[in-house]
C-alpha cells in the first residue's frame, strides 16, 4: 500500500490520505465494478483483481486473478483464484467465503461452474456445474455478466447472461438465481431486452425485501446471434425494475424514458434501505443528476411517469451537477461519486439526507484521479461498508491500478 500524497490538490481535505493498492508495471489491476459485494462486513478486507479493467476481464486471460486485499496488513495482496475463466466474484455477507464462477461457456455450448472458497484460501469447493440446458428450459447459458450478486442472508446468488445458441437472431438474455444450500439454479426472467441487467440484490435484512433484485432493462437494444451487442439502448434509454428472486412481483422505479431524462445505466440500493439511487442525464438542463426513488407497481415501461413512485433530486444542492458512478455505505448515510471526466475524473463525498425529500449535504471534493478519458476506463468510486474509506481506479501512472483514500 503505497502512499500517494502527490494526488492531493489544494482543494483536498486537510487530512486526506491517498494510497495506491496495486503497482505491477506490466499488468493492469482494478477494483471490481462498484456494484459488486467485495468487502468483509468489518471493512478490513476486500476483493480486487489483476489483469482486469473496471468493467470486467477476459475469461481467456491466464493472468487474471482475484486478490484479497488485507487493509489491516498494509494492503497485502493474496491471490484467491487461479482458474482460467474465474469471474463474477461475491463475498458472503458474513465475510467467510468468496463465491465465484468459472466460465467455460460459448453460445450454445460449454459449462459454467459455481465455486466457493474460504476468504483465507482454504476449503475450495465446487457447488454446481451447469453444462447443459438450464433446468426447466431449453436454453444454455453463456456470456456471463462479470458481476454476481448475493442475498443479504447469504443463501442465494444471482448471475445474468446470454441464452442464445449462436445461430438465432434476437436471442434472449436472462437472470439465473442459484440456491446455495440446495446447489440448484432457476431461470427467473428472460428476454431480448436484458442484455445489460446489472442485477443487485437488496441489502435489506428484512425477510421479504431480501428477495428483491434491482435490474436494468435496455429497450431498443440489438445483439447479433453470438450475443455481441451492436446497439445497447434506444433513444428513450433504459428503465429500471425490481423483481423477486423467484421471478414474481415485477415493479418499476420512476426514472427516465420521458424524452428528457435518460438513465445513464448505473443505479444501486441506498445501503440496506428499500430506496434506490440512479444517475441520469437531464437533456433540457445539460446536467447529470443523482435521483433517489421508491419502488412502485409495474404500470408499463413508462419510467418517470410511473404512478406511486416518489422521486428526490439529491444533486439539486450542487450547481450544474455532472455525476456518473456512485455508491453508498451500508448504513445509507454517505455517498461517494465521480464527476467531470473532461477534467480528468473528480471524486466527491457527501452526506445523504435523513429526510426523504432532502438533498445531498456537505458535498466535499476529495481529489482528481487524473484518469485518461477512455470508454473502457472509469474511476468507479465506492465506499467501505463503514463509510470511512473510498476506493477508485486510475491510469494516472500509465497503466490502470487500484487506489484508496481516507481521512475526509
Amino acid at each position: 500500500m503505497k502512499p500517494r500524497p502527490d494526488l492531493r490538490t489544494e482543494q483536498s481535505p486537510k487530512w486526506l490520505e491517498i494510497f495506491q493498492l496495486t503497482a505491477e508495471v506490466n499488468v493492469p489491476s482494478s477494483h471490481l465494478y462498484m456494484e459488486a459485494q467485495v468487502f468483509t462486513p468489518d471493512s478490513k478486507r476486500l476483493i480486487l483483481h489483476r489483469s482486469a479493467h473496471p468493467h470486467g476481464s477476459d475469461k481467456h486471460d491466464p493472468k487474471h486473478q482475484y486478490l484479497v486485499c488485507d487493509l489491516e496488513d498494509g494492503g497485502r495482496l493474496t491471490p484467491i483464484t487461479e482458474e482460467l475463466g474465474a469471474t463474477a466474484a461475491s463475498v458472503s455477507p458474513d465475510g467467510r467465503f468468496l463465491y465465484y464462477f468459472v466460465d467455460e461457456t460459448e453460445p450454445g455450448a460449454g459449462r459454467l461452474t459455481l465455486k466457493r472458497v474460504g476468504m483465507d484460501g482454504t476449503d475450495r469447493q465446487t457447488l454446481l456445474v451447469l453444462d447443459g440446458p438450464i433446468p426447466g428450459s431449453d436454453f444454455r447459458f453463456s456470456r456471463a455478466y462479470p458481476l454476481s450478486t448475493i442475498s443479504s442472508d447469504g443463501k442465494r446468488l444471482a448471475l445474468s447472461g446470454f441464452l442464445g445458441d449462436g445461430r438465432t437472431e434476437r436471442a434472449p438474455w436472462g437472470l439465473l438465481v442459484f440456491d446455495l444450500d440446495q446447489a440448484s439454479v432457476q431461470l427467473v426472467i428472460h428476454g431480448e431486452t436484458w442484455c445489460n441487467m446489472h442485477p443487485q440484490y437488496s441489502r435489506s435484512l428484512d425477510s421479504d425485501e431480501s428477495h428483491d433484485i434491482l435490474i436494468q432493462e435496455n429497450h431498443g437494444n440489438h445483439c447479433d446471434a453470438s450475443g455481441r451487442c451492436i446497439t445497447l439502448v434506444s433513444g428513450d434509454g433504459a428503465d429500471i425494475h425490481v423483481i423477486r428472486d423467484d421471478g414474481a412481483n415485477f415493479r418499476n422505479l420512476p426514472w427516465g424514458r420521458d424524452g428528457n431524462e435518460y438513465c445513464q445505466g448505473h443505479q444501486c440500493w441506498r445501503g440496506r434501505s428499500s430506496r434506490a439511487i440512479t444517475s441520469t442525464a437531464n437533456r433540457a438542463r445539460g446536467e447529470e443528476q443523482l435521483i433517489e426513488g421508491t419502488i412502485a407497481p409495474f404500470a408499463g415501461h413508462i419510467g418517470i411517469k410511473t404512478p406511486g413512485g416518489s422521486r428526490n433530486d439529491l444533486s439539486r444542492s450542487v450547481p450544474s451537477p455532472h455525476f456518473y458512478h456512485f455508491a453508498t455505505d451500508i448504513a445509507g448515510r454517505r455517498l461517494i461519486t465521480d464527476a467531470n471526466y473532461k477534467l480528468g475524473g473528480e471524486i466527491y463525498i457527501a452526506d445523504l439526507p435523513s429526510a426523504e425529500d432532502g438533498p445531498l449535504s456537505n458535498v466535499t471534493f476529495l481529489l482528481n484521479t487524473r484518469l485518461v478519458p477512455k470508454k473502457s476506463n472509469h474511476s468507479h468510486p465506492f465506499l467501505s461498508p463503514d463509510g470511512t474509506m473510498g476506493f477508485f481506479n486510475s491510469d494516472e501512472g500509465g497503466i490502470l491500478q487500484a487506489y484508496m483514500c481516507r481521512g475526509w
